[in-house]
């Protein structure tokens, strides 16, 4: 089992501990409604430094990513970030990831922990025949996140470079506590924040300091109850090989008007199922559980968890396409008892960022 550069301090912390794609990763370290509340209320930190980072370098940089991934890379300018995702031949997908331009002929991919081999291996084959350079730079990068209303203004008595008035996906290098780090304002939680990209034998000294800020150390557990609040799919949940994203809210990442990898099969790929957001009354609803109309069995359920914000069950489904209109209503089987459903929009709660 791997770990992170941070393991000594989530073991001082008292964390418990748990695998997660091949690393033990801290699950909780009071509780975790806690913790996801303090994301929401105030600041939290979390380290996920088990995310795999590639650099892509190249006079074909741009040429080989608008080829490789379905959102258009060549809107990004240098210092900006996108969401997209890796297609395969097959019409799904490999891994959704996170791109940022770092230089004129430079980017950086952020990757899924549990992906970083695969992906890395579908890159280096579909590399070949561009002007480009691939390096796995996973072991070389420790990341941190750190989230909530009060996020900025933590990190912004650390360090002297200006964090307020930066865009949502701006990317850019600066200091933090002395340590020279990248800053991207993205997340996971579906608050304001920054990740920061650190050396791995600096990242100490920085989680210490921003704990010593006021931010409260979450784990993976709160990350997850904070990823479906705000309507984030989870490779391996919502998005897989086999799954198409047009099937999905996140349809606006494919841009059609490009030429990628695995475009036929995508675009000719139907949807006799597509992923919705559910609202349930009673009960936690749980990945895998069963949807119901009447007497059909329509759905599955991917993730399922209590939303600590509204008190109520929530969850993501892939359900009959006739019944994905919002405010539908099904049922979800929980441990043999139908509970009411109904198809919402996503995401579940809305920062007031």
């Amino acid at each position: 089992m791997k770990t992170t550069p941070l393991h000594p301090a989530h073991l001082a912390l008292g964390a418990r501990m748990g695998p997660f794609a091949g690393f033990e990763m801290p699950i909780q370290y009071t509780s975790i409604t806690s913790e996801h509340l303090a994301v929401r209320g105030w600041v939290g930190l979390f380290d996920v430094s088990h995310m795999g980072e590639f650099w892509i370098r190249g006079p074909q940089a741009l040429a080989f990513l608008q080829f490789a991934t379905l959102n258009d890379v060549s809107r990004l300018k240098v210092g900006r970030a996108q969401y997209s995702m890796l297609p395969n031949a097959q019409g799904g997908v490999v891994d959704d990831i996170y791109l940022y331009r770092t230089g004129e002929e430079e980017y950086l991919m952020v990757v899924n922990a549990a992906n970083i081999e695969k992906d890395w291996a579908h890159l280096q084959a579909l590399a070949e025949g561009f002007r480009v350079s691939l390096e796995d730079a996973s072991d070389f990068f420790a990341l941190l996140a750190v989230q909530g209303p009060r996020a900025v203004a933590t990190l912004q008595k650390l360090c002297e470079v200006e964090l307020e008035n930066r865009k949502k996906n701006d990317t850019f290098m600066g200091r933090l506590v002395g340590k020279w780090v990248r800053f991207a304002r993205t997340g996971y939680t579906g608050e304001d924040g920054y990740e920061i990209f650190v050396a791995p034998d600096e990242v100490g000294a920085v989680w210490q300091a921003l704990l010593d800020a006021g931010a409260t150390p979450c784990g993976l557990g709160a990350r997850d109850t904070l990823r479906l609040e705000a309507g984030f799919p989870l490779y391996g949940h919502e998005l897989t090989d086999q799954t198409n994203p047009l099937c999905t809210p996140l349809a606006w990442v494919v841009k059609t008007q490009k030429d990628f990898y695995g475009k036929g099969a995508l675009l000719e790929a139907p949807c006799p199922r597509r992923l919705v957001g559910l609202l349930v009354e009673g009960g936690v609803p749980r990945e895998g559980y069963r949807v119901w109309q009447g007497e059909r069995e329509v759905g599955v359920l991917t993730s399922g968890t209590h939303s600590p914000v509204l008190k109520k069950g929530i969850a993501m489904a892939y359900v009959d396409s006739s019944l994905a209109t919002l405010g539908t209503s099904l049922e979800v089987e929980i441990r043999s008892r139908r509970t009411e459903a109904k198809v919402v929009e996503m995401p579940f709660i809305r920062s007031s960022a």
